[in-house]
């Protein structure tokens, strides 16, 4: 049975919310994205010092923030206290529009709650298994068990996920998308997959052309659903939905949408 993330078939993610116009991984974001009909917004979490589920994707702050340090050294109320708008710039820094704006780091917690009828893509970022049943807990807090896929590099985090929280989709990591990569190029995958496999994966990886025309056949006869990201330009994006990749994540959601609408791969609004 298709999982209710899955129905209908997600083909625009946000990759971190509508990051091309506001600070990326933060409510602004998440709400342009979702105001633009997105499908899905794809966000990344850290567990905080004092064990809060914070939305960011870097293990430091100084890229995106005017504050210094990893997120798991800060408690929850020290990251609200940095100013998640601070570097933020389409110009190459001749203006910073959102710095002393009041942006701050949110929680998953406040994600969920804002946007009640988003599907989020999830990756736990942080590598201590202690997000996971932390994360968990969020999520069944939030009723938000059918509205979430969770991604992960670190596969021990995933395992114990799966575990624990079997109701919950998962995508499949790195360490597991590499055997099946290399049983499809030297074509001996099984006739089918144990269970749901999703992958989320780049076109190319390590110098090794992932997305192909027989990749994308040969999982979906499989059953397998194929996500790939991050894809902003419009040549690219109309060759992978042409060799019928099923979702395709973005920095750029309102040029992945009107390329989808104008391919047919979604109705227009």
């Amino acid at each position: 049975m298709t999982h209710p993330f899955l129905s209908p078939l997600p083909r625009v993610v946000a990759h971190r919310g509508d990051s091309k116009n506001y600070p990326e991984n933060t409510l602004p974001a998440f709400m342009s994205a979702a105001a633009l009909g997105v499908d899905v917004i794809e966000t990344d979490v850290h567990l905080t010092k004092d064990g809060h589920i914070v939305i960011w994707h870097d293990p430091t702050l100084e890229r995106n923030t005017d504050g210094k340090g990893t997120i798991e050294s800060h408690t929850l109320a020290e990251l609200k206290a940095f100013d998640a708008g601070y570097t933020f710039t389409q110009d190459g820094g001749r203006s910073y529009p959102f710095r002393g704006k009041g942006v701050q780091l949110a929680t998953l917690d406040e994600a969920l709650k804002a946007l009640p009828g988003m599907r989020f893509n999830i990756d736990l970022k942080s590598q201590e298994e202690e997000i996971v049943p932390t994360y968990i807990k969020v999520i069944r807090e939030n009723g938000a068990e059918n509205r979430v896929c969770t991604a992960s590099f670190h596969l021990g985090n995933l395992r114990k996920l799966r575990s624990s929280a079997p109701d919950l989709l998962t995508s499949v990591s790195t360490l597991e998308v590499i055997p099946l990569l290399f049983r499809e190029k030297l074509r001996i995958l099984p006739r089918a997959f144990g269970r749901k496999i999703i992958f989320q994966v780049p076109v190319k990886q390590y110098g090794i052309s992932v997305i192909t025309p027989h990749f994308v056949s040969e999982m979906h006869k499989r059953e397998a659903t194929v996500m790939v990201w991050t894809i902003n330009e419009r040549k690219d994006m109309e060759y992978l939905y042409s060799i019928g990749v099923d979702t395709i994540m973005t920095d750029d959601p309102r040029l992945l949408i009107a390329t989808a609408e104008d391919m047919g791969i979604r109705e227009k609004a």
